[in-house]
This record gives C-alpha cells, sequence and structure tokens, in this order.
C-alpha cells in the first residue's frame, strides 16, 4: 500500500475542487528543471490549465512507474486538429473582424498562450455540416461534363478560402486534408446526392475533378497535403454520401486517380477508406494491389465501430503505409466528463499508440442550434466550439485537443513508455528535444505514481478521470 502522509492526505480531499495534482522531481533539492504540466479535471475544476508545484508526494518501491524510453521510436506526428466544415467557415466568417482573428490566433497559433492546433480536415464539396448540398461541377439534369470545363472552387471563395487563408497567415505549416462525401451527382449510379455509387464511365472524368481541385486551391494559396477517396464509403445514408466498395476504390486508384496525379506532377497524398475501425479488411484489400499499393499513402480511420486496436492490423499488413485518424465526433449537449476520457483515451493515447500521425476531431465550430447542416445531415455533432455571433463557448473538444496539440508539434516521434492499465499513457519527443507525456487516471480512485526519464524520476498524482500533459 502506498505510504502518504497525514498532512498531504488532508489537504487533498480539502482541497480537491481546487488542486488536483503536483508533481516534483524526485531529487527534491534539484529543482532547476521541473516539467510543465497542464491538468484537466471531469469536475471542471482544472480544464487544460498549467499547474505549479505544491508539495511534496510520499512514494515507495511499489509505487507505479512510467518509464520513458527516447531510444525506442515510433511513427512521426504530422499534428491534431478539427474538421473546419463549411458551417464552420460560415460562422466564423459571421464574427466581427477582431474577434474572428484572436479566435484564430486562439486556436492555430503554436505559442505559450494558444493551443496550435496543427491539422485541419475539410470537405471537397459540401459535407453534411455544410449549409447546403454542393459539388464544384454541378450540372443541369440530363447534363454531364467529363473534360471538368465547369469545374470551379467558386463556392468555396465566400467563406472556407478566406477563412483558411487566414490560418495559413497564422500557421503557413498547418496540413490540409480534403475529403468528398460525393461526387457530383450526374456521375453517381442513382442521380442522387445521398448513397448511389460512382459509374465506372466516370472514373476519368472523378480523376480530373481531384485535379482540378488540388491545382484551383493552390492558385489560391493553399496547399492541400493530403485527399481521402471518399468520406464513410460503406456509408450511403447521409447527405451527401456516396458508397464506393474496396474492389472499386483499388480500380479507381491504379487505373484513374493515381496515373492523373502523375501525370499532372501532383504530390499530395492519396489516404485510402477513411472509415470504421472494424473493417480493416477494406484498407488491406486496397494495399494488397500492388499497382493501387505504390500510389497510397496510407489509411484513414473514424472509431463510430470497432477498437482502435484493429488499426494496428493495417500496420502490420503494410507497415510501409503510414495510418491516419480523421473523424470522430461528440454528441450534443456534450459531457465533459465522459468525453475527455473516452477521447483521450481512444483516440489520443489509443490511436497514436496504434500508429496514427495524426487525430482530427468532428468539428471545429457549430451555433447553438447546432447548425449549420444540410437536409439530413447530422443534427447532435457538438462543434470544439459554440459561436453565436461574437460569442463563444469551448467545448469538450477544445481541451481534448489542447491536451496533444500544443506540445506535440507536428515533427514530434512517438517513443516508447510503460503503458499501464490504470494510468493509460503515450509519450512524444518533440522537435525542440522535450518529452511530452500524455497520461489519463482512467480508475475511480485518485493515483500517485512516478515519470522516469533518463535519470530524472518525477512524482505526481491525478485525480479519478483526469488527465494530464507533462513536458519534461
Amino acid at each position: 500500500m502506498l505510504s502518504i502522509s497525514t498532512k498531504f492526505f488532508s489537504f487533498l480531499l480539502i482541497g480537491l475542487a481546487f488542486v488536483t495534482c503536483s508533481i516534483e522531481p524526485e531529487n527534491k533539492n534539484d529543482t532547476s528543471n521541473l516539467p510543465q504540466f497542464w491538468l484537466s479535471n471531469t469536475d471542471k475544476s482544472a480544464m487544460f490549465k498549467k499547474q505549479t508545484f505544491l508539495q511534496n508526494i510520499t512514494t515507495d518501491a511499489s509505487t507505479q512507474t512510467i518509464v520513458i524510453n527516447e531510444n525506442e521510436k515510433f511513427q512521426s506526428i504530422d499534428g491534431f486538429g478539427c474538421a473546419l466544415t463549411g458551417g464552420s467557415a460560415i460562422l466564423l466568417n459571421k464574427m466581427n473582424a477582431s474577434n474572428k482573428a484572436a479566435l484564430l490566433k486562439e486556436l492555430f497559433a503554436a505559442d505559450e498562450n494558444n493551443i496550435g492546433m496543427s491539422y485541419l480536415r475539410i470537405s471537397i464539396g459540401a459535407s453534411d455540416l455544410s449549409d447546403r448540398v454542393f459539388s464544384y461541377n454541378d450540372m443541369p439534369i440530363g447534363q454531364t461534363d467529363t473534360a471538368m470545363v465547369n469545374f470551379s472552387i467558386e463556392p468555396e471563395k465566400k467563406d472556407l478560402i478566406p477563412v483558411l487563408k487566414e490560418i495559413l497567415a497564422i500557421n503557413p505549416n498547418i496540413k490540409i486534408l480534403g475529403s468528398p462525401w460525393s461526387a457530383p451527382v450526374w456521375m453517381k449510379t442513382n442521380n442522387s446526392s445521398i448513397g448511389g455509387s460512382l459509374k465506372l464511365q466516370y472514373y476519368p472524368a472523378y480523376a480530373k475533378y481531384f485535379v482540378k481541385y488540388i491545382q484551383q486551391m493552390k492558385a489560391e494559396g493553399i496547399r492541400i497535403d493530403a485527399i481521402t477517396i471518399q468520406n464513410e464509403p460503406l456509408h450511403g445514408g447521409n447527405n451527401p454520401s456516396m458508397l464506393m466498395q474496396a474492389a472499386e476504390q483499388t480500380l479507381f486508384i491504379k487505373k484513374h486517380l493515381g496515373p492523373a496525379f502523375e501525370s499532372n506532377k501532383i504530390d499530395t497524398k492519396i489516404i485510402i477508406y477513411d472509415h470504421n475501425a472494424d473493417r480493416t479488411d477494406y484498407p488491406i484489400t486496397v494495399l494488397n494491389d500492388p499497382e493501387a499499393k505504390k500510389y497510397v499513402d496510407g489509411s484513414a480511420f473514424h472509431l463510430y465501430a470497432g477498437s482502435i486496436s484493429d488499426l494496428s492490423k493495417v500496420h502490420l499488413a503494410h507497415p510501409d503505409k503510414s495510418i491516419y485518424f480523421t473523424e470522430q465526433w461528440i454528441g450534443a449537449p456534450g459531457n465533459f466528463a465522459q468525453d475527455l476520457k473516452w477521447h483521450i483515451k481512444n483516440l489520443f493515447i489509443g490511436g497514436t499508440l496504434n500508429w496514427c500521425r495524426n487525430v482530427i476531431e468532428w468539428n471545429l465550430a457549430s451555433d447553438h442550434n447546432l447548425k449549420p447542416h444540410t437536409i439530413g445531415g447530422c443534427t447532435q455533432c457538438l462543434g470544439a466550439i459554440t459561436i453565436n455571433g461574437n460569442t463563444v463557448t469551448r467545448n469538450p473538444a477544445y481541451y481534448i485537443i489542447a491536451h496533444a496539440s500544443k506540445f506535440v508539434r507536428p515533427g514530434s516521434v512517438r517513443i516508447e513508455s510503460t503503458y499501464l492499465n490504470n494510468l493509460p499513457n503515450v509519450a512524444f519527443k518533440t522537435p525542440d528535444g522535450k518529452t511530452a507525456l500524455i497520461v489519463l487516471n482512467d480508475t475511480q480512485s485518485v493515483q500517485i505514481f512516478k515519470i522516469k526519464v533518463g535519470a530524472n524520476t518525477y512524482s505526481s498524482i491525478l485525480n479519478a478521470g483526469s488527465v494530464g500533459t507533462y513536458v519534461l
């Protein structure tokens, strides 16, 4: 049993609502290199708040220890952030200029005072969190445009593109992933924005559609780092949506999209699947085709079904290809305690432990009515922030993302750390040479533990359900 001084135990009980963690080096006389420590408590007494080091914690040889091995390295990290939906951009652009500028700085600047999101997902055409359904080449009924003469990203020039330009002015290196929810309806088997599949005769035209998109966004000064071929290709009930089976995606990549990117000298990454973890057979099927595989950078996942550990099956099958986590929602009205624990454990710890190079929450912003969304789109998707005019409310995903995005900067590398079932954790070596450790207390009681990195050992305590990010 752990030994805790009577004085400390009394303090813990009385001050629990105010102070729920302290940390000091085991060498109590050396305070020259104390870690930074940022805390979130399930009771909201701390919500991603920087902590001071309060007092010694009594430990002994039986105290559980997270040992960090900086020499054992895994995948590099591209970033953490949100989906910037069309609806999010509309709400941001309704703010006055100074409020919007301050909010975007808070979200995307990488400095002491801001959370520094470093990865964005945007929709290619409308998503279900746009204010209407559209593509970049809508045609009158009965007409087609296989040459993409009428292709235009003009629908994005009012809201999305101006917001992206402001974000890029704050963080020019932010990575942007584009995902389509549907091809133009004239290309589809059912001539509808909901469901249906891409007609085989329009595979070449749809490849041109992606090329035009990347080229026109580049002309606006916006580099698309990667695209997924279809959001949730096994779910045809959203508005918009489109079905695309693994064999169809394989054919589209190897005969049309890959060669089109190659001939147009496009270096945007091609990422496959973009759906739930329970169907790892889908990306493995695509990657098992050598002609398709040569064009593919990696596979993307959501976690509305399956287990986060399933992602490692794809890594084991094709270790030369990357893994990405591209979407997870929080249902309104949100539950800070439950959302914090589930998302940190499964996505930001579990996802990166299972080879993800990024984690993206769905979505950045909604209003107090959970709008905008399309007719038939998501009516309960809670944004990381709620925007009502110039008033901003920070919701669970904001704090969840911050625990990773602020300190685990792009270019960080996951390193080995002792995984404890009651204290799930993941560690990274950051580009500035520091070690960032994210720890969750996944129990119903206070947990005392040690962190050992190199020659230094620190002691810490976390309340039930609390999350800590340590920068060592």
